[in-house]
């Protein structure tokens, strides 16, 4: 099958088989693990502000939760499809049982564009999405938290409509929200900063150091711009970055070989993640194509933006100086591509390890939440370095002694832990 025809639905339901394989689960395990326990479709009617009513569609999908309450985050994304939404739900329970997190994995979104709607008729938005699910989300049920476009305000929106219609104080409910308003300190930076931690970790697997290392990356919201610059300053060198310019819907890189500086493309990029081209030009950034970042000579590939970014169209586009790549983003390597990586040698932090930053930081805010005690940033940041590093160690722990990619290694330690679950509690 050839990667333009891959949906990502069905690219998490190969890279599971792989594992089911490895694993010689029974039929029924499969069966179950395969597809969703729980899936929402459904419509959210919403009034603009010229008194007009747009009607969006709205999903959020169980994959499983069999090890604890479901976890995953809700995108505003024009192209939101079911499938992408089933895929995150997917790869949500994996990624929670591969850093050993009693929840499950869940996932929504709207199909929207935020960029086209007011602060106002976001909210409407967020409130109606919520009024058409609060029956089926909850602290000990299914955990909502920000995602693409999404941001800890749409999350605070969600929060105060959920404990209106329960008309009780629920914190618990979801996370990512402001600090002081239920959110945790060092949420904000979790992501990135967990994928720098595993880096951390991958470069002494390959005997360097930071500072002898560049990186180019593809992505510069949230995660990707925490990363940067916890990666600079451990000593390395971020010398392209890659977004997409919201203006005229096409992606462009932003390459500058004596290092980018964080605080300075910060300053020019809007909430969104699309640095300002005209701005950037004047400050001596080279604008490129957008898919220029996977083309630098570099040490260290970021892909931390969208899933199905590296294919077996374009991972031939991948320079020889690249030793590592690890995955920010969901799913962004496509099984073609990661056989091509394999055969290179090339180092994979795979996503469901070096993307958990965020999950891990959840489930603290959720901790925190639920008990009404906050932690403050060291205390939160230093428990994600052990977590996400713990974890990092039993994978490259389980490829060396199976002899495993590394994707197919965190794919043995989750599977295994969630098949298990579903086994204890008489499921299967």
């Amino acid at each position: 099958m050839s990667s333009r025809s891959f949906n990502p639905f069905e690219m998490a339901q190969v890279q599971f088989d792989r594992s089911a394989d490895l694993l010689e689960l029974d039929a029924p395990t499969r069966d179950l693990l395969r597809y969703p326990l729980r899936e929402h479709q459904f419509s959210v009617p919403t009034r603009m502000d010229d008194g007009t009513v747009q009607v969006f569609r709205g999903f959020r999908v169980v994959h499983n939760d069999a090890r604890g309450p479901a976890k995953g985050g809700i995108r505003f994304h024009p192209h939101e499809t079911a499938d992408v939404v089933r895929a995150i739900a997917m790869w949500m329970t994996w990624k929670c049982a591969v850093v050993d997190l009693p929840l499950g994995g869940s996932n929504g979104g709207v199909v929207c564009d935020p960029h086209h709607l007011s602060q106002r008729e976001q909210e409407r938005l967020c409130r109606g999405w919520v009024r058409q699910l609060s029956r089926n989300l909850g602290p000990q049920v299914d955990v909502p938290s920000p995602d693409v476009m999404t941001d800890a305000q749409h999350m605070l929106w969600m929060l105060d409509e959920f404990e209106t219609l329960r008309g009780e104080r629920l914190p618990g409910f979801i996370t990512g929200k402001p600090v002081g308003l239920g959110g945790s300190r060092g949420r904000l930076e979790a992501t990135g900063y967990g994928l720098v931690f595993v880096i951390r970790e991958a470069l002494k697997e390959r005997g360097l150091k930071p500072e002898q290392t560049t990186a180019s990356v593809q992505g510069f919201g949230s995660v990707a711009r925490h990363a940067v610059d916890l990666y600079q300053r451990l000593g390395g060198r971020v010398t392209c970055v890659s977004c997409w310019d919201h203006r005229d819907q096409t992606a462009r890189a932003y390459r500058k070989l004596g290092g980018v500086d964080f605080r300075e493309l910060s300053g020019i990029t809007d909430r969104f993640g699309s640095i300002d081209r005209e701005k950037a030009g004047a400050l001596g950034y080279e604008v490129l194509a957008g898919e220029e970042w996977l083309r630098q000579q570099v040490d260290i590939l970021i892909p931390a933006a969208l899933e199905q970014q590296i294919t077996g169209d374009n991972v031939s586009d991948i320079q020889t100086s690249v030793k590592i790549l690890a995955e920010g983003a969901h799913g962004p390597v496509t099984p073609e591509a990661d056989a091509v990586i394999a055969e290179r040698g090339i180092f994979l932090v795979p996503d469901l390890v070096a993307n958990a930053g965020g999950v891990i930081c959840s489930y603290f805010e959720q901790v925190q939440s639920n008990m009404n005690y906050y932690w403050e940033t060291d205390e939160v940041l230093g428990k994600l370095d052990v977590k996400i590093t713990t974890a990092f160690r039993a994978v490259m722990e389980a490829a060396g002694k199976n002899r495993l990619y590394p994707r197919d290694a965190a794919y043995l330690i989750a599977v295994a832990r969630v098949a298990q679950a579903c086994r204890d509690r008489g499921w299967l």
